[in-house]
């Protein structure tokens, strides 16, 4: 491993992404629901699909402080803000951004301010084309794309999450310049209709197309897409050097929660910090996206994130398999801005010449 190792970081570009995350320090993660209430009612949300909108205290306030002293003292440095519609709630939005390194996904319906928030980054969620996004969003009556696009014109803080469904990928260049146009990269998401009454969404058809249409926007706009073609490749097989995705593998679940403690023992490495919290700020729930789901209809970039994060050793077989899982650490570490943001985009060019240069690891 070391000799391996060694030998990558004789690479200039290598040696640079390697001593940024280095720099930057480990990341100690929890997810939080900040509210279980929101302004939308999206399609097939796994939000509402659990019911995890059932976790909630009249207390909130008080609750939330008890919950960061808590946090603070355990060691956490990075929260994942989700659940409910956080720009809902920006008091308790403003307490946690006061105290830890945080990321936040939003909706877009309404603008969370720049002052008081002037480094949080920022994840506006869109589903596709205008059309589709009311459709899917906007309960055919709002057109939420327009207004997030609004919102976030040229908000250095704002990155679009992107969640594109397996038959929508011919919707996916126009979303794409209209992002790029409004002054804000992209970052890919892949949708999963826990309901399953739309064949156009039903993520059993596979992301094949929309694998390669994703690989084209790189080519493309690589300043602007911040999701690999190594990244764009386990999410949408499924696969990390011979394990399939699913729940024996997963490695952010709730080390606190009975439900998980049998996966603990499987032998597949997971994080020992992480718990996913709902919004009564005490209890937990198995993982960030589910409750009783089942683990094969997730493709939460996050989570795949700190899959590949996890596995260092076994990327370490290749030149081409190490840059994989390096740039996935450092495009990780730059959205949560555990590197400074536009240090990080800056070299996004870099990275995608890098992973085209050596062909995607297997």
């Amino acid at each position: 491993m070391a000799a391996s190792l060694k030998e990558y970081l004789q690479d200039p570009f290598l040696k640079k992404l390697w001593d940024a995350v280095r720099r930057a320090g480990p990341v100690r993660s929890v997810s939080l629901d900040l509210t279980h209430v929101c302004n939308l009612r999206c399609k097939g949300c796994y939000y509402f699909e659990e019911g995890m909108d059932a976790f909630y205290t009249e207390e909130a306030e008080k609750a939330l402080d008890e919950w960061i002293g808590n946090e603070k003292a355990r060691g956490t440095n990075f929260v994942t803000i989700v659940g409910g519609e956080p720009s809902l709630a920006l008091k308790r939005l403003k307490k946690v951004y006061d105290n830890f390194k945080l990321s936040v996904a939003t909706n877009g319906l309404r603008k969370i301010p720049f002052e008081g928030f002037e480094n949080l980054p920022i994840g506006i969620a869109v589903w596709g084309s205008s059309a589709t996004d009311k459709y899917l969003r906007g309960s055919g009556k709002v057109d939420v794309f327009q207004k997030a696009l609004k919102n976030y014109k040229n908000d250095p803080r704002a990155f679009w999450y992107y969640t594109v469904a397996p038959g929508l990928a011919h919707e996916i260049e126009e979303v794409v310049q209209q992002c790029i146009a409004n002054g804000n990269p992209i970052l890919f998401n892949y949708y999963s209709d826990l309901g399953m009454d739309d064949p156009e969404l039903d993520y059993r058809a596979g992301f094949d197309e929309v694998h390669d249409t994703i690989n084209r926007m790189i080519e493309k706009y690589p300043e602007h897409i911040l999701t690999t073609s190594y990244f764009n490749k386990v999410v949408t097989t499924g696969n990390l050097f011979g394990m399939k995705w699913g729940y024996g593998v997963c490695t952010n679940l709730s080390t606190n929660h009975p439900g998980n403690f049998q996966r603990f023992d499987n032998g597949q490495p997971y994080n020992k910090h992480f718990r996913a919290y709902n919004a009564d700020y005490k209890t937990t729930r198995r993982c960030c996206t589910g409750i009783d789901r089942d683990c094969s209809s997730c493709f939460d970039t996050w989570e795949h994130f700190s899959w590949i994060m996890i596995h260092l050793k076994k990327h370490l077989h290749s030149k081409s398999a190490f840059a994989g899982w390096l740039s996935t650490m450092y495009v990780f570490y730059f959205l949560s801005r555990f590197i400074p943001f536009e240090q990080g985009r800056k070299l996004m060019p870099g990275i995608h010449r890098m992973m085209s240069a050596g062909q995607v690891p297997a």
